[in-house]
Parts: structure tokens; sequence; C-alpha cells
């Protein structure tokens, strides 16, 4: 795959002939006055020319990826408001168990789908190398280690949306790694798609880590203030009592 000219071969060399674009600062005034014209667009079109985004392969990791939040996210919130698969599976414990599974199983599914598309596009002459393996290795590594201190520290239910099914956690949770950053379980994610695209060198896996990061951004968006609203409620609750 490595001597494979990216599907945007073309674009690549009308940028170097035609050198970095460059953008007038007064433009991005309104963005603070940052100043996008140091951006080197040549660069961007390098890289990103080596990624077919119309490939099936992309196309379906980047559904698998946006899909699984947009799934537990609905399933979670209709289970809080109708308490419907606690009484299919007989208690909340049990319907949250299940609940984490299928999305175990979703995740498998979503890396899978990643780790094909990478496959099938063409890698980065320049990244492919033992820097970059090791670099990428070294990032996958903290992403695990944030994953699995995350759920070591919130458990299962905390882990797969418990407070959703009323299984709510006593105190928030403040320990290593909740204490130096937020969502850590899915920055952890995202750094371990990171790590695995730099160690295949692949723009395409690049790409994807993207989709990944902006599909949890989303994802917190929603999450946050409907989690903080059901524990305002609790602390109401034994506020009246």
């Amino acid at each position: 795959m490595a001597g494979r000219r990216g599907p945007g071969a073309g674009r690549r060399e009308e940028a170097a002939a035609g050198g970095a674009r460059r953008f007038p600062r007064e433009c991005c005034e309104g963005l603070g006055g940052l100043d996008y014209g140091q951006v080197d667009v040549a660069a961007m079109v390098r890289l990103f020319g080596y990624v077919d985004v119309t490939d099936t392969g992309f196309i379906v990791a980047v559904l698998s990826i946006a899909f699984n939040p947009f799934f537990w996210n609905v399933v979670a919130r209709w289970e809080h408001k109708t308490r419907a698969l606690s009484q299919t599976f007989g208690s909340p414990r049990a319907a949250c168990y299940c609940l984490g599974a299928v999305i175990l199983l979703l995740n498998c599914v979503r890396s899978h789908c990643f780790t094909e598309a990478m496959k099938s596009q063409p890698k980065l002459e320049g990244w492919d190398c033992h820097w970059t393996y090791y670099s990428g290795l070294a990032i996958s590594a903290v992403g695990t280690l944030f994953v699995i201190s995350s759920f070591l520290a919130l458990g299962f239910t905390g882990t797969f949306l418990g407070d959703y099914f009323g299984i709510l956690m006593e105190e928030k949770v403040t320990s290593f790694p909740f204490s130096i950053l937020d969502n850590p379980m899915y920055w952890g994610s995202t750094a371990i798609y990171l790590g695995w695209s730099l160690m295949h060198a692949s723009p395409a896996g690049l790409l994807l880590t993207a989709v990944v990061a902006i599909s949890y951004t989303i994802a917190v968006l929603y999450e946050g203030p409907f989690t903080e609203e059901i524990y305002r409620r609790k602390q109401k609750g034994v506020k009246s009592k």
C-alpha cells in the first residue's frame, strides 16, 4: 500500500506547484483575529489527498462511529423516561448490564470497521517508520490507561449509563483519571484510535479519529447537562426529606 498513489494525487501536485495558499488576515477578524493565513493549505491537501472519502469501507466506518453514541444516548434517555428496559429484564441493574453488553459489541464492530477502512487506503510514506510507530504505540498506551482506570473508578454501571436506569453513585468521582481531565473514557478511546492511526501511518485513520472526537464532543454536550439534572433531582429529593 505504501507505493500506491492517493486518490488526490493530482490535487497534491497542483497544490505543490502553486505553493501554500495564503488568506488575508482581515478575513479572520470575525474569529478573534486568529491568523489563519499561516495555515499551510497545501500540506493539508497533501495529507488528506490520500483519503478516498467515497470508499465504501470508509463510509461504513464513519457511520459506525457516529451511530454508537447516538444509539446509547437515545436508548438510555428512553429508558430513563419509560423504564421499559428495566421492566423487560426484571431490574434496572440487569437492564443496564444488557445495554452495556450491546455497547461493547457495537464498539468492537466500530473498531473493526475503523481498522478495515485504514487497510483499504494508502499509507503516508513519510510516516511509515519506527519513530511514528512507537509514538502511536505510546499514545495508544496512554489512552488505554485512561479507559481502564475510568472503568475501575466508575464500575460497570457507572460506565454504561447506570444513572439513566436509576443506579446513582453516592458522590462524584474525583480520583484518577477524573482528577486530570473530564470524560477520560471518551478521550482515552480517542487517543487509542489516534495511536492506532499513527502506527499504521494512515491519513484515513487520522480523519476517522477526528470523526471519533467530534462524535464524542457532541455526545458530551447532550450527556453532561442531562446527567447533571438527574443528580440535581436526587439532591433535591434528599433535601426535601
